[in-house]
Parts: structure tokens; sequence; C-alpha cells
């Protein structure tokens, strides 16, 4: 499973989703949007922060920590 947060290099919500990733057990990058405006664009990414899982948007803005357990319990 390829998964990547995308935001921006001033995101404020960017760490708090890192740490329930990683509370998850989850591996991730961070892509920040200014040095790939190609995912930007291929995504009609609007707002931060953004999961990414496997080149198909997931969440936009800042999901619960429920929410991602969901997601990842059934993934």
């Amino acid at each position: 499973m390829n998964v990547k947060i995308i935001a921006t290099r001033s995101c404020s919500h960017c760490l708090s989703l890192q740490h329930e990733l990683n509370e998850l057990g989850v591996p991730f990058e961070v892509l920040f949007v200014e040095e790939h405006p190609d995912v930007v664009a291929a995504h009609s990414i609007r707002h931060s922060p953004n999961l990414l899982v496997n080149d198909e948007i997931i969440f936009r803005g800042q999901p619960t920590p429920i929410e991602l357990r969901q997601f990842f319990n059934r993934v």
C-alpha cells in the first residue's frame, strides 16, 4: 500500500495526521504541494492536508482518528 500525505508546508493539521498514521503503524510519505505541482494538478488539490492511498484521494482535509482507523482496518 502506497500512502502519501499531500500538504502545504504551513499546514497545521499535517503533523497531527502524521502522528495518527504512526499510531496506526501505517508507513507514509509526505509530499509538499510547493514541491509537487504535478501531484496537485493531477488530483485537483485545493486544501491541505490530503491523504492519497495507491494514487487515489481518500481524504480531503483532516480525517478523524476514527475515520482513519476504519479505513485502514478495511484495507
